[in-house]
């Protein structure tokens, strides 16, 4: 029975690794699908109830391809002119550098310095271009996630309630509820969030004159849609503003739309605003959540900025639970007797 034992549990830990090794490169794909789907399941919920849940989730998934196709071709095309733009610049710079009349020793220095980082970015370019199909296909597993979460939405929540142990139902009621609770949380501070970032990132371009009213407007929405793809955000776009400044000589302008969009637009209020919403739609601290949100980036990425609040808070349902099965322990405990003679009534 023991060689028996072990054969199968081998067997379960190879059909665990394998099955991990698969699904592993397309863990963020499926998370985002996932999160995507459960921001728009109200507007699923309203459709199913007149065309089906298919062709709920068939309407839906055509709208997030159309908003895809968008999106893919916008982001390629600024990553590409970006990429190229700071390659140039690059070389620009390190030209005038070496014109310079600098010390021998510090010229060979910049000299070094300059041939090991152009090739180094030649090749970052290179690796970005050929980069395109693994982000088609990342983008086909999100679609199809997308489209069979919304489907099966009402199985999938089924299927979750029925692995809950009936011994410990409340617990697991409890860690759901919190689960829903901070998830519609951090979805609701992405949407809005991104909303006044493009509004923001508007106003930006108007202030420093990057552009005028029509362009301006442009770059807002693309701030708002870019704002939803993960590890580019907004702040692709007023790079490329600082860049076109820099390259133009005007470094007072670049440095001002840099830092109003650091500060306005992306990262700064991913980390200062996001928190502070986050933390009064769920009742938590605000530094709970900052500290779930930057420890989650720093562990897990990008998602790790959905998942870092969400583990926090469900530690905290744990820890709660935990506390009142101890005092509940405690209180049962009976009395203890008095372990000496009582003493003798005085006469």
């Amino acid at each position: 029975m023991r060689v028996e034992g072990f054969v199968w549990l081998s067997i379960v830990v190879l059909i665990l690794y394998l099955a991990w090794g698969t699904v592993s490169p397309l863990i963020t794909p499926i998370f985002f699908g996932l999160i995507l789907a459960y921001a728009v399941h109200p507007l699923h919920r309203l459709l199913r109830s007149r065309a089906g849940k298919r062709a709920s989730a068939v309407i839906l998934t055509l709208g997030m391809i159309g908003l895809g196709g968008v999106l893919t071709l916008g982001l390629f095309t600024v990553t590409y002119r970006v990429a190229f733009s700071l390659y140039r610049n690059v070389e620009v710079f390190f030209d005038w550098l070496m014109a310079l009349p600098l010390p021998g020793d510090l010229l060979e220095f910049v000299q070094n310095f300059s041939d090991q980082l152009i090739p180094r970015l030649s090749e970052y370019v290179s690796e970005w271009s050929l980069s395109i199909p693994a982000y088609l296909l990342q983008l086909v597993v999100f679609l199809f996630t997308f489209y069979y979460a919304l489907v099966f939405s009402e199985e999938i929540v089924a299927e979750i309630r029925s692995l809950i142990p009936e011994e410990n139902r409340r617990l697991g009621e409890e860690l759901l509820e919190s689960l829903n609770k901070t998830l519609g949380a951090l979805v609701r501070a992405w949407l809005v969030l991104n909303i006044l970032k493009g509004f923001l990132m508007t106003l930006g371009f108007l202030i420093f004159g990057v552009s005028d009213l029509y362009t301006a407007i442009v770059a807002g929405f693309l701030t708002f849609v870019f704002s939803f793809v993960p590890l580019f955000e907004g702040w692709m776009i007023w790079l490329a503003a600082g860049i076109y400044f820099a390259s133009k000589g005007m470094y007072f302008h670049a440095a001002g739309i840099s830092l109003y969009g650091f500060l306005l637009v992306s990262p700064m209020p991913d980390y200062t605003i996001r928190p502070m919403m986050v933390a009064r739609d769920t009742d938590l601290d605000e530094t709970l959540v900052f500290l779930g949100m930057v420890g989650g980036t720093w562990a897990m990425g990008v998602k790790g900025l959905i998942i870092g609040p969400i583990a926090l808070n469900l530690l905290l349902v744990i820890l709660k639970e935990w506390k009142r099965v101890v005092a509940k322990e405690s209180s049962r405990q009976p009395a203890q007797a008095p372990s000496g003679p009582s003493p003798r009534p005085v006469a």
